[in-house]
């Protein structure tokens, strides 16, 4: 595989980048509030009993 992207290599590898942090950023908030939720709820069902 050959990328020949010229004069802009910099950019576009920072593009790539920045939007590959911000997609884990979004997976490890996104699993993070589920393991919260998940914790709070089996909490509540606990104190329910």
């Amino acid at each position: 595989m050959n990328l020949d992207l010229g004069k802009y290599t910099a950019e576009v590898l920072l593009a790539y980048a920045g939007s590959l942090v911000l997609l884990v950023g979004i997976v490890w908030i996104s699993v993070a509030q589920y393991r919260r939720a998940a914790r709070d709820l089996s909490r509540a069902e606990k104190d329910a009993k």
